[in-house]
């Protein structure tokens, strides 16, 4: 064969490959970007089989860069080797207190330094911490801190934060609880001042064989997220999903040069996992805010020299909403990271703030499924094919609407679905797609895993989650299902809004769901509730209940009151036809209200009223 039959052949091959590969491997060009943009993962996975954690790595990053930045709160920094001391202050003196690994400790606290300090030097014991959101109060406060086991918690200094745990302290007392406040000073009650006793401590390492029996699969925090049933639960984060979670910012392209800004409270997994976890793993110096603010944000942004924020959907649209102004793009902003942006709000945050890159994502706390849209695809999570699906395995399957329970064949099997349909997102629970499940009761984890999907025996994860998967295999999120909803960045449980509604003295029963408010993200909270025939309803009365035992976000913002409810052949509440009427006064004959956070009440709400709010005149807080 002469040299120009070889270079012919070769040509040919040039020529024909691309041809070959768009017929027969229509996303392979795709696939190999998606592959070499997650290439970092395969890194990182070596700390989960070396069992490196991610209190490993941050001390591993003090002893690299002592004098680096770390942190920035107000007009506060500290270095990494600052928060190493003040941290390991923290694990001598409870571990001079006899507290030790396997042993659970509650923080209830705002964002602050001291936060970060406690969490870390109580992981450098071995200790799992157990994240209370500040905003529970009375029941729902007692039950998140009972489910997690623990005996010891630490309060912020904040006085809101203390005037709730007096309230609940008889009960946390008579179980034996000791309560620790962040003060210098001696509290009532029995409170015990912490600040103090830190400073006195010990500075010096904690000895790694105090949490050498630690393991991946162990557990190094709870963070509560409503879920399908009841009352918030504990979602069991392990080691090793904290580490899988570190990875999120370096595959954005975050590395070291990088200061990320958060602005997400510390008990959501959000603002510890990926913000936390993630500035650790890449050594970047990381701006925690106490609270959000749309109007501080972008002066913030300058302050720090912020090159990357987080966000969740509605604190774009917050910014978006915010008063233009000269210096909008006056900023350092190269990359906003977060989950639950809309498309119109991240086409127009882009052009206004000049933010090159939009880094969306899907996951849960508690899932063993997630996407990453490294491959920036306007509007979607993340990408699946075939290939990436076999390498992180999940599925898309029929679902019934009305029940949100995955609908099966004839045989009694899942039924996938194809692209271009949506789709309830499952994936098998295996060694590497682990499911930690809940504190408490085996029930409430079980109850998320869906058993003989495929075949007999086989166990997949249930998100509760509708995704969309097109044709070129990009994800996009659809909605929730079940008895959840998001509002205002969190979700709401609607069997523990019931609850607390059904409490109230007039009210005989009620159905709680959400309702779209259009260019709202997420979805409002609307009661359908029963009066007592012998009772009559103070709507003051009722809005001062329910703003005394729920979150904020979770009290309702529309009232309907009814005759009826309507239930199945087993007594299970119907929400589909409700919440397709929503709060339009043409759709339902019921009387609705509109809660008035003004006037501490709820407002009659007429058809002029409801035009008003969906033309965005009226506020729904």
């Amino acid at each position: 064969m002469g040299w120009e039959t070889v270079l012919y052949s070769v040509l040919a091959g040039v020529v024909t490959a691309p041809l070959l590969i768009k017929l027969f491997y229509p996303h392979f060009y795709t696939d190999a970007r998606f592959i070499l943009k997650t290439l970092p993962i395969v890194k990182l996975e070596k700390n989960i089989k070396n069992n490196v954690s991610v209190i490993s790595r941050f001390i591993q990053q003090a002893a690299a860069r002592p004098d680096r930045t770390f942190l920035r709160f107000q007009e506060e920094t500290y270095t990494y080797r600052q928060m190493d001391r003040w941290s390991n202050r923290v694990g001598n003196f409870f571990h001079s207190r006899g507290l030790g690994a396997g042993e659970t400790f509650a923080i209830f606290m705002l964002n602050e330094p001291a936060y970060l300090a406690v969490f870390l030097g109580l992981s450098k014991l071995g200790m799992t911490t157990a994240m209370l959101n500040h905003n529970l109060r009375s029941k729902s406060l007692l039950h998140c801190f009972n489910v997690s086991g623990a005996k010891n918690l630490v309060v912020g200094k904040d006085e809101v934060l203390r005037s709730a745990i007096l309230e609940i302290l008889p009960e946390l007392q008579q179980q034996g609880v000791t309560v620790w406040v962040m003060g210098d000073q001696v509290q009532e009650n029995g409170l015990l001042p912490l600040v103090d006793e830190i400073e006195a401590a010990s500075n010096a390492p904690i000895p790694e064989e105090l949490r050498s029996s630690i393991r991946m699969t162990d557990i190094i925090a709870y963070i509560y997220t409503s879920g399908t049933t009841g009352l918030p639960k504990a979602a069991k984060v392990s080691y090793g999903r904290m580490v899988y979670a570190s990875m999120f910012l370096v595959l954005c392209g975050v590395t070291e040069d990088d200061v990320v800004y958060t602005a997400l409270p510390l008990y959501h997994s959000a603002a510890l996992c990926i913000g936390l976890a993630g500035a650790i793993e890449t050594g970047c110096t990381w701006v925690l805010r106490q609270k959000f603010s749309a109007s501080r944000f972008w002066d913030d942004c300058r302050k720090y020299n912020v090159t990357v924020v987080q966000y969740i959907g509605e604190l774009l649209r917050y910014l978006c909403a915010q008063p233009k102004r000269a210096d909008d793009k006056d900023n350092q902003v190269w990359a906003a990271v977060g989950n639950g942006l809309r498309p119109e709000i991240w086409a127009e945050f882009q052009e206004r703030f000049n933010v090159k890159d939009i880094m969306e994502f899907y996951a849960a706390t508690e899932g063993n499924v997630g996407f990453v849209n490294v491959l920036q695809k306007f509007g979607a999570v993340g990408y699946a094919s075939p290939l990436m699906r076999k390498l992180r395995p999940c599925n898309f399957v029929k679902y019934d609407v009305a029940t949100g329970e995955p609908i099966r064949d004839e045989n009694g099997w899942c039924i996938e679905t194809k692209p271009g349909e949506n789709g309830l997102v499952i994936a098998p629970i295996t060694k590497k797609t682990f499911f930690d499940g809940y504190a408490g009761k085996k029930a409430l984890s079980d109850k998320k895993v869906l058993r003989d999907v495929f075949k007999k025996g086989d166990g997949y994860f249930n998100s509760g989650d509708v995704l969309f998967m097109d044709t070129e295999y990009f994800v996009y999120f659809v909605d929730r299902l079940g008895d959840t909803f998001r509002w205002k960045g969190e979700n709401v449980a609607t069997t523990e809004v019931s609850q607390v509604l059904s409490e109230h003295e007039p009210i005989q029963e009620a159905n709680v769901y959400g309702v779209k408010i259009p260019g709202y993200d997420g979805r409002a909270g609307m009661a359908s509730i029963i009066v007592r025939p012998d009772r009559s309803l103070d709507l003051t009365a009722l809005y001062e209940h329910v703003t005394q035992y729920l979150p904020s976000y979770a009290v309702p913002r529309f009232l309907r009151l009814g005759q009826a409810i309507d239930v199945t052949g087993t007594f299970k509440q119907k929400k589909v036809d409700a919440v397709e009427e929503g709060f339009d006064p043409q759709q339902v004959s019921d009387p609705l209200y509109l809660m008035d956070g003004s006037g501490k009440t709820y407002r009659p709400l007429d058809l002029d009223l409801y035009q008003r709010i969906i033309k965005g005149e009226v506020t729904v807080n």
